[in-house]
């Protein structure tokens, strides 16, 4: 029986043996009602094809993506690993195995990515789908010209492994001097669009990520175009309205502007690692996308990621927040 199980599997053209399981599994519990022999092959392709059809894009199907991400000790990969150790076959890249917390962090690999030397860490990227990017080194000026130089040599690794896609942990400081202008009321709204201008050395490292990316994403670069993705995350935390107060309502409409929920920002990350074509109107796969909720109060806009990969975020800051705002407007009355 097992024989004729692996041969329907081979006739699917299927690589995992996890469905193989799955009809066992069946076929202990209700054989009793099992078809008689003659028929088994039909039953077993049946069985096979009724699991893969109903669950879909089941992040427990065989033949996932591979996704390698660096800094997956950090705060950022740490919000999204529990869905994505379920949906794609992960390779995970830090200079240490813990968490903030002091945690141990399952499967890390310590690479040193600033490392010029690219034969040190080449072979994680072997066979990757796609490079999710959220290591960083902070604090000095030095610290943000080595963040640069990670970049390159990621981007670098990438072309020379053919990975197909970067998902680059960006930030809304790569155009953060826009805010001066947002809070003198002398602008609306940041779009992705605009000239990214920043009036701090962790904003200016951001941006040149992102100018580099596209760089690569051009195709100028060995002839090959990496496809890149820009994410300016905004405010991942639950905490910023907690440290509000109704005495500043500029912080506290940062804070509800800025915010992004951990299912939106999996939902981010998701779609661009897996939407097909990511080309702008000239043809280069490079995009940059703000990584904030559906927010009421949100500055800057999310409406070419709606378009290009189709993000729809779920949640809005006035609605998590709705108790939390309420207490701060009542003792905003009250002075």
């Amino acid at each position: 029986m097992l024989l004729l199980v692996i041969m329907a599997c081979t006739m699917m053209q299927l690589r995992s043996l996890s469905q193989i399981n799955y009809f066992l599994v069946w076929k202990r519990k209700y054989k009793k009602n099992w078809i008689n022999k003659k028929d088994s092959i039909t039953n077993i392709s049946f069985l096979i094809a009724f699991k893969t059809t109903t669950e879909g894009e089941s992040k427990t199907m065989p033949n996932r993506r591979k996704v390698l991400i660096t800094g997956a000790s950090g705060y950022i990969a740490g919000r999204m690993l529990s869905e994505f150790r379920e949906r794609y076959e992960l390779v995970l890249l830090d200079v240490r195995t813990t968490n903030r917390q002091g945690e141990e962090v399952e499967e890390i690999q310590i690479a040193e990515l600033t490392n010029p030397d690219r034969d040190a860490y080449r072979h994680f990227f072997e066979d990757i789908d796609a490079v999710v990017h959220c290591a960083f080194k902070g604090g000095s000026f030095e610290n943000e010209l080595a963040n640069v130089q990670m970049a390159y040599n990621l981007y670098q690794t990438c072309v020379e492994t053919d990975v197909r896609r970067v998902v680059v942990c960006s930030s809304n400081h790569a155009a953060d001097y826009y805010e001066r202008l947002i809070w003198t009321d002398k602008w609306d709204v940041v779009t992705p669009e605009m000239r990214p201008l920043s009036d701090n050395f962790y904003g200016w490292a951001k941006e040149a990520y992102e100018h580099l990316g596209f760089v690569f994403a051009t195709g100028h670069v060995d002839g090959k175009k990496l496809q890149n993705v820009q994410l300016r995350i905004g405010g991942p935390r639950e905490t910023d309205m907690a440290n509000s107060s109704a005495d500043d309502l500029k912080a506290m409409h940062r804070g509800l502007g800025a915010y992004l929920s951990v299912r939106d920002q999996v939902q981010l990350f998701v779609k661009s690692i897996e939407t097909e074509n990511i080309e702008d109107e000239n043809g280069i796969p490079f995009q940059i996308f703000y990584g904030i909720s559906d927010n009421t109060h949100k500055f800057w806009s999310i409406t070419n990621a709606r378009k290009v990969i189709g993000y729809e975020p779920e949640d809005d800051s006035q609605l998590r927040f709705a108790d939390r705002l309420a207490e701060l407007l009542k003792a905003g009355e009250g002075t």
